[in-house]
């Protein structure tokens, strides 16, 4: 599992090792029941502190996309994957939404919107 890990990034980094387990979930690189390096491990592999890679094991498993098993380690979740990437898209709705509102405050045309959308897509 390929984590990658930037001093530069402005989130802290036990919520980049969230986003970026969060995403292999979601696109079926990581899949249900597979396990997940140990605390430790993925500590010592990123170089950081167990404390740091515990946080945000504990976020995935909050949200629902891992299970921790005392004694065996922590696996993708068996929860429903579809009901999570709904609960994600609606919040992408709300916020598009929230996009378009302001964009219409501005008049911003629909054709300027789709040319940023693309833009920061791709820029992602």
């Amino acid at each position: 599992m390929d984590i990658i890990i930037s001093n530069s990034n402005d989130s802290p980094i036990y919520e980049q090792i969230y986003i970026q387990i969060k995403n292999l979930i979601l696109n079926g690189t990581l899949k249900e029941g597979e396990p997940l390096p140990s605390m430790r491990a993925l500590a010592k592999d990123l170089r950081i502190s167990v404390i740091t890679t515990k946080r945000a094991y504990e976020e995935l498993e909050r949200d629902g996309f891992i299970e921790t098993v005392t004694g065996k380690g922590s696996f993708v979740g068996s929860n429903n994957l579809e009901f999570i990437k709904e609960e994600h898209f609606k919040e992408v709705e709300e916020n598009l939404s929230l996009a378009v509102k302001a964009a219409k405050l501005c008049d911003y045309s629909l054709t300027q919107m789709i040319e940023f959308l693309t833009l920061l897509y791709e820029e992602n």
